[in-house]
């Protein structure tokens, strides 16, 4: 089975149940290779309070010594650009609407890259991001 990587939707579910929410994670992709997005970090930090930045820092830590964390591309950046642009196009979005997209675009275009599937909560974006990239992704509950 394919690596894969937990959006940003699964950690938050996780973090709201504490230290062993983010174990029990590893309950919806059992031996398989986990990487990190540094987009997921990044979102992560930003909604972070204070009891959260130690679990965090230690996924950090985790995913840094174990060489998987996926850091975007310029080709990544490209690709999240047009795909942004395809996307407004067919469904009407404004600049707000295709900024809110932005992370999750970045994450799929260089888990795309790299081989990686995204487990996600967020079924609406990510199907509409899949119908203008190919990348691997499903959705998980948590």
């Amino acid at each position: 089975m394919p690596p894969v990587l937990f959006d940003t939707s699964l950690y938050i579910s996780a973090l709201r149940r504490g230290e062993n929410g983010v174990v029990a994670l590893r309950r919806i992709a059992p031996d398989v290779r986990v990487w990190l997005s540094v987009v997921v970090l990044q979102e992560l930090y930003a909604g972070a309070g204070d009891c959260d930045r130690d679990l965090i820092e230690g996924l950090e830590l985790d995913f840094e010594m174990g060489n998987r964390i996926l850091i975007p591309t310029l080709e990544d950046w490209t690709v999240t650009g047009q795909v942004l642009a395809r996307l407004a196009a067919k469904y009407d979005y404004d600049q707000i609407g295709r900024g809110r997209l932005t992370n999750d675009a970045l994450i799929a275009m260089s888990a795309g890259r790299q081989g990686v599937t995204v487990i996600t909560s967020n079924k609406k974006d990510f199907s509409r991001l899949a119908e203008f990239r190919n990348f691997r992704w499903q959705i998980a509950s948590f």
